[in-house]
C-alpha cells in the first residue's frame, strides 16, 4: 500500500499561477484553480493512487506568527486565490478526499503528522509527500516516507535530501534556521548561507551541537569566526527560527490510514462538476469509482 499525502495550498498557487489557467474560459474565474487541483487529484485516483489526503492552509496564519512577528501573512494575497481555499476544500471533499483544513497549525504540520502517521502502520509500503517544499524534507525517512514534486516529476528520499541540501532531514530545520526561508517570513542569521550552514551541520547536525568557538571547528568554513561569532550573539533567534522550521507531528488530523481509501465519491460531486463547469468530470469520477468497487469485490 502506498499513501500519497498532497500540499493543496502548493496546488492551488500552482494553478493559480498557470498560464494555461489564465486563458481557460470554461470555468468561472473564482475557480479555475479548484478546477485544476480537482483535476490533478482526480488524475491521481486515476492513476492508481488508492490512499490519498490534501491538507490546505485554510488560514495563512498559525501559532507561528505569535513566535515571530515577521512570520508569513495573507497580506499582498491576490483575494482571487485566498477566495478559492474553502471551495477546494469543499469541492475535493465532495471528491471523497480527506481534507485537513488547518487553522491554528499550517498544511505542512498536516502532512508531517499524516507522513509519521501513516509510516507506523506495517501495512504501509510508502508514503509519498506531494510537494517541493523544503521544510518538507525532514520528513523523509530513508525510501519510506520521501518526497515528490509533481511538476518536474522528482522523487527524493532520504539520499537526495542529502544531496541536496547537504544534510541528513533531521538537520533541515537547523538548515533553515541558518539560512533562512523568505516564503515563510524569517530571515535566518547573517552570513549564513546554504554551503557554510550545510558544511557545519553535516559535521554537528543540530545547532547546540556546534562549537561556540571558530578555532574548535575542525571543517574548513570560508570565514569561520564571523559566522561563529554570529552565531554566539544571535543563538537564542537561530533556535526560535528552528522553532519555526520544525513541522508540528503532533497536528491534529483525526485521521488514520483507512480513512484515507478513496471510496467514490459523495452525491454533491455532481454539482461541484457543473460549478467548476466540466460535468465529464462526475462522469470519470463515477466510472472510477465502479472499477474500483469491482476490484475490491
Amino acid at each position: 500500500m502506498v499513501v500519497h499525502l498532497v500540499d493543496g495550498t502548493f496546488e492551488l498557487f500552482r494553478y493559480f499561477l498557470s498560464p494555461a489557467a489564465a486563458f481557460d474560459r470554461s470555468a468561472p474565474p473564482e475557480l479555475r484553480a479548484v478546477r485544476g487541483v480537482v483535476g490533478s487529484i482526480l488524475g491521481m485516483l486515476e492513476g492508481g493512487a488508492t490512499h490519498l489526503g490534501v491538507a490546505t492552509d485554510h488560514v495563512i496564519e498559525s501559532f507561528r506568527n505569535a513566535l515571530w512577528p515577521g512570520y508569513k501573512t495573507g497580506e499582498g494575497l491576490d483575494p482571487l486565490l485566498y477566495a478559492q481555499f474553502q471551495p477546494l476544500e469543499e469541492a475535493l471533499t465532495a471528491l471523497g478526499v480527506v481534507v485537513w483544513p488547518m487553522v491554528d497549525f499550517e498544511a505542512d504540520d498536516a502532512l508531517a503528522a499524516a507522513a509519521a502517521m501513516a509510516a507506523a502502520d506495517a501495512r504501509v509500503d510508502q508514503v509519498v509527500v506531494c510537494t517541493p517544499d523544503k521544510d518538507l524534507a525532514q520528513c523523509v525517512r530513508g525510501d519510506r516516507i520521501v518526497q515528490l514534486d509533481r511538476r518536474t516529476r522528482e522523487v527524493r528520499d532520504e539520499s537526495g535530501v542529502r544531496q541536496k541540501f547537504g544534510v541528513p532531514p533531521a538537520s533541515i530545520p537547523d538548515w533553515l534556521a541558518l539560512v533562512g526561508d523568505s516564503a515563510d517570513g524569517y530571515p535566518g542569521l547573517p552570513g549564513w548561507g546554504a554551503r557554510s550552514a550545510a558544511t557545519v551541520l553535516a559535521r554537528y547536525q543540530r545547532l547546540e551541537h556546534i562549537p561556540k568557538l571558530a578555532m574548535a571547528w575542525d571543517v574548513s568554513v570560508r570565514g569561520a569566526l564571523r559566522l561563529a561569532t554570529t552565531l554566539a550573539e544571535q543563538g537564542e533567534r537561530a533556535l526560535l527560527f528552528r522553532t519555526l522550521a520544525t513541522l508540528r507531528a503532533d497536528a491534529p488530523i483525526g485521521a488514520d490510514v483507512d480513512a484515507l481509501r478513496w471510496r467514490g465519491p459523495r452525491p454533491d460531486f455532481a454539482t461541484w462538476a457543473e460549478r467548476l463547469g466540466t460535468p465529464p468530470l462526475h462522469d470519470r469520477v463515477s466510472a472510477l469509482a465502479v472499477a474500483r468497487a469491482a476490484v475490491t469485490r
